[in-house]
């Protein structure tokens, strides 16, 4: 069978030379006479896996040497608690909920101290990004918290908040290597790699050495430190070996494609084509106010739930799956990382097209 084009939101489409290449390695890698998913963490051979792929991710974003990466389990949810047990100092902290995630992360951070949310867009149900020039921040904030890119709701931040000094920490998992980003303007960054880096099962963070410390909140279990992590390399248990491998494999076809500058811009051309066509289409609109929408998913609907329905099988059969919106809202949503052609974007606008004269 043919592949498909594959608009899942996560896990997700991944750079078909990847998958051909660990497909090669599967039984043998690299002359070891094993697969990496049977080899010990603590080999010689595994350890220049994550060391590349470390050193790799630090020259896409170029982050500076007083950051630590590690590779971590638990997804973004985990994060979610890591970052208030290891953070919340003065058990104080602002969150600026823009979707799904961000309230979850905010109700975590709640168990642990005063959490606040400075600003919100759920009155609009979370369609765009609010003003965030001049929040009300708690002279006392141990950080200020937001998800950069929204993936249930397609939005993105075009301007970092204003945090007035306080640290600011960054769910970045649906826009991750999307673009160049500057990682000196946030203290935190993490990210789920199943959107679009790998396969589940890797969260990777990005940190600031000074907040890995020793100081976390009373009870904080072994390992939910970060400085436990830090002081191991990522390997103080067994990490997820495979999905390290491969996020290491699309660090290497990122650099070769050119890096996160030349990704921008196709992935601005990607956008744009469906973006343009929604804008003019008399069946199809998109959800998300224009300033706010990201380049990573584009959430659209007819306004018909039996015409939504219809589209979305017609679509599947047509080799254009996973479009189906996330179940709290319903409609569609095409996810178009980094890895999805943009011969995947025209021929789904040619396929809209067409659906729309035969049901307009």
């Amino acid at each position: 069978m043919a592949r498909v084009y594959n608009f899942s939101a996560g896990p997700a489409v991944l750079p078909e030379e990847v998958l051909k290449e660990a497909a090669a390695e599967m039984l043998d890698y690299q002359g070891s006479g094993q697969s990496v998913m049977e080899m010990s963490h603590r080999s010689k051979v595994f350890d220049k896996i994550i060391k590349d792929a470390e050193q790799d991710l630090r020259d896409l974003l170029n982050i500076p040497d007083n950051y630590k990466v590690l590779f971590l389990q638990g997804g973004a949810h985990l994060q979610f608690a890591m970052i208030p047990m290891n953070l919340m100092k003065n058990k104080v902290a602002d969150y600026i909920v823009t979707g799904q995630w961000a309230k979850r992360a905010f109700k975590e951070a709640q168990k642990f101290g005063d959490a606040k949310c400075i600003a919100s867009s759920e009155d609009k149900t979370f369609s765009y990004i609010p003003d965030c020039s001049d929040l009300l921040i708690d002279e006392n904030a141990d950080y200020v918290y937001i998800c950069e890119n929204n993936t249930i709701y397609g939005t993105k931040f075009k301007t970092l908040p204003n945090t007035k000094g306080k640290d600011l920490v960054a769910d970045v998992s649906s826009c991750f290597l999307s673009e160049p980003m500057d990682v000196s303007k946030y203290a935190v960054i993490y990210g789920g790699a199943q959107k679009n880096i790998g396969p589940a099962g890797v969260v990777i963070v990005i940190i600031r050495e000074d907040l890995i410390t020793e100081d976390v909140l009373p009870g904080t279990p072994t390992m939910l430190q970060y400085k436990t992590h830090a002081d191991n390399d990522s390997l103080y248990n067994t990490p997820p070996c495979y999905g390290i491998y491969i996020c290491g494999k699309v660090f290497k076809w990122l650099k070769k494609q050119g890096g996160l500058e030349v990704m921008k811009e196709r992935n601005e051309k990607k956008a744009a084509i469906l973006y343009d066509f929604l804008d003019q289409s008399k069946l199809f609109k998109g959800t998300v106010e224009k300033n706010s929408r990201s380049l990573m998913n584009v959430p659209f609907v007819t306004g018909d739930a039996d015409l939504d329905a219809k589209f979305i099988k017609e679509a599947t059969e047509a080799g254009f799956v996973n479009l189906k919106g996330h179940r709290s809202v319903g409609g569609m949503r095409a996810s178009i990382y980094n890895a999805m052609p943009i011969e995947g974007v025209e021929k789904l606008v040619a396929f809209m097209k067409k659906f729309e004269e035969e049901n307009a």
